[in-house]
């Protein structure tokens, strides 16, 4: 059984962490109760259980049928407790709509977990159809400006695990491209994404730097249709700005939490 902190791990709250995330990384595809015991490895008298005790209480919802499990709306609740609560993403949201406004494009803040990036705040360009950028979205740290900027903040080689999936034609899934690309951010002291992850969008992205490594980033995205040697000049001025603001700001106040 796993360690954690020297405290063994309790099994059933790690196989409950765990259904939730399988859920909830299946968006708008539910899950049966065979393919929920089949992937957590898991007898399915007992995961019927545990599925019968999330519904109860909020976590898990099922169809009219009783054959089809999603997400619960309890889980909306916590993940929106996070946001209201956590001081960082509370500083940034003025700035972001500073950002926003002066540059037209949509901007973004992501924080880092394991090899993915989560969308923490967005604020829509009012100039375009929006992206599917979206508060709660997971994405894969390899595939944009957000995840590329956290990623230069590691040591030099510390890649993502695994497979590097691929988003479009652009995205960077040679793990040595991907560490010269990284090497030109540190360098540059912002990334690029350049159609990577969503075909028809470059992004601009600036780690925050409140935390060493950095765990936070903020981006600018804009169609490619838009971008201008000009434009682009005006975003990473404007996004530097915002950065600085939002480290100054994101200064924590003596005796508030150190959240990891």
């Amino acid at each position: 059984m796993p360690e954690t902190g020297g405290v063994r791990e309790v099994k059933s709250a790690g196989r409950t962490v765990e259904l939730l995330e399988v859920l909830a990384a299946r968006g708008d595809r539910p899950a049966r109760l065979r393919e929920l015991a089949e992937e957590l490895g898991v007898p399915r008298s007992s995961m019927y259980a545990l599925l019968q005790t999330l519904i109860d209480r909020g976590w898990v919802r099922t169809d009219a049928t009783g054959s089809l499990y999603g997400i619960g709306i309890r889980a909306l609740l916590t993940g929106t407790s996070y946001l209201d609560t956590d001081p960082r993403v509370r500083a940034a949201r003025p700035h972001l709509d500073e950002a926003s406004t002066a540059l037209g494009e949509t901007v973004h803040l992501g924080r880092i977990d394991r090899d993915d990036v989560v969308y923490l705040a967005t604020r829509e360009s009012h100039e375009y159809v929006r992206t599917i950028s979206r508060v709660g979205r997971r994405l894969p740290a390899h595939v944009g400006a957000l995840g590329k900027a956290l990623l230069a903040e590691r040591e030099a080689g510390a890649l993502p695990r695994g497979e590097l999936e691929r988003f479009t034609p652009n995205t960077l899934t040679d793990r040595d491209a991907l560490a010269a690309d990284l090497a030109q951010v540190r360098e540059r002291g912002y990334s690029i994404d350049r159609e990577e992850g969503v075909t028809g969008i470059v992004g601009f992205g600036f780690a925050l730097r409140y935390e060493a490594p950095a765990v936070d980033a903020i981006s600018c995205s804009v169609p490619v249709a838009r971008l201008t040697e000009a434009h682009e000049k005006e975003i990473v001025a404007v996004m530097r700005e915002a950065r600085a603001r939002i480290e100054a700001a994101a200064a924590p106040l003596p005796g508030s939490p150190d959240w990891r």
